[in-house]
């Protein structure tokens, strides 16, 4: 088993009814997890309410939690899933496209990550260029980068976040940054204000 960090044992003292723990859990991981969301959809409104949707699964799952990985690696798991089955449900619905359709995946030849993305966006004042950038990606590079960026998952966590195979999942980042790098050098924007978590439903759920 991986060694336990700190956000597990809390989980685990959420689980036997200590609130504090989750609170604290909840404020780490409120806004990587809502900018994963809502860069993933693309929809303030549906990422809110899938932002409310994961808390609600962490709680009503804290009983049956075990430490398996990392606790950010258990929630964006569920996020995933989450994302998975929002999108599934809007399959169903008539004229709706579907996230694959409108972001189909391109193969390019694969190259060197010189820099990060958000250094060159730092430097350069173009966050909102990277915002546009992320959001114009194959939505399985994107989700990729995300859980890189966002979450700070390594190539193997994200593998089983998303369910693929190791190569599979350092190819997605790594083409990621590459089409990224690429898109942020032939832009100039200005920066955009960041991006805050909505109050989550659960934010003081009570252990039962």
């Amino acid at each position: 088993m991986e060694r336990v960090d700190d956000d597990a044992e809390l989980m685990l003292r959420y689980a036997h009814g200590d609130v504090g723990a989750f609170e604290r859990l909840y404020a780490r991981h409120k806004g990587p997890l809502y900018r994963y969301l809502l860069r993933q959809v693309r929809d303030p409104a549906v990422a809110s309410d899938l932002f409310q949707e994961v808390w609600s699964r962490i709680v009503a799952m804290r009983h049956r939690y075990e430490i398996r990985a990392k606790f950010a690696t258990f929630l964006f798991q569920i996020a995933h899933h989450c994302t998975i089955d929002h999108y599934r449900r809007r399959r169903s619905l008539p004229g709706e496209e579907s996230l694959d359709q409108r972001a189909s995946i391109e193969i390019e030849p694969e190259s060197p990550e010189h820099e990060q993305p958000d250094r060159i966006a730092e430097r350069g004042e173009q966050q909102s260029a990277l915002l546009a950038a992320i959001a114009a990606l194959p939505s399985e590079q994107r989700e990729a980068f995300l859980l890189r960026e966002e979450a700070g998952l390594d190539v193997e966590e994200i593998a089983r976040v998303t369910g693929v195979g190791i190569e599979t999942a350092k190819s997605r980042v790594r083409y990621a940054i590459r089409k990224l790098r690429l898109t942020l050098a032939e832009r100039a924007t200005a920066p955009v204000a960041a991006i805050e978590a909505p109050a989550p439903a659960h934010a003081r759920a009570r252990a039962t």
